[in-house]
């Protein structure tokens, strides 16, 4: 198991939306996630820099990179992507974050 984090920027004035959007995630995307080995998935939000902080179990990295073809991701994104910063294929911008510190 590996714990992988990243952040992610939202737009302003949408973490309302965000979190609806969340509330309701399709069973369908988090059927997706589980089945590629992901559990314990939070994200946080700074609402003073509107980044997103997202933290994931995972089983096995390397199998993550078949997400982006999944046509239920690009569903996704393609519905978060008025709301958030993303790349040209609507994905979300995000940045893999370094683990400096951890306690047991």
């Amino acid at each position: 198991m590996e714990v992988l984090a990243f952040k992610m920027m939202l737009c302003e004035g949408h973490a309302e939306e965000y979190k609806k959007r969340h509330d309701l995630i399709w069973p369908e995307l988090k059927r997706l996630l589980k089945d590629h080995g992901i559990s314990d998935y939070s994200i946080f939000l700074d609402e003073e820099s509107h980044i997103l902080f997202g933290k994931m179990t995972v089983e096995n990295a390397s199998i993550l990179t078949s997400l982006p073809e999944s046509p239920v991701m690009k569903k996704w994104w393609a519905y978060m992507k008025d709301i958030m910063v993303t790349n040209e294929d609507a994905s979300p911008v995000s940045i893999p974050l370094k683990q400096v510190f951890f306690m047991e």
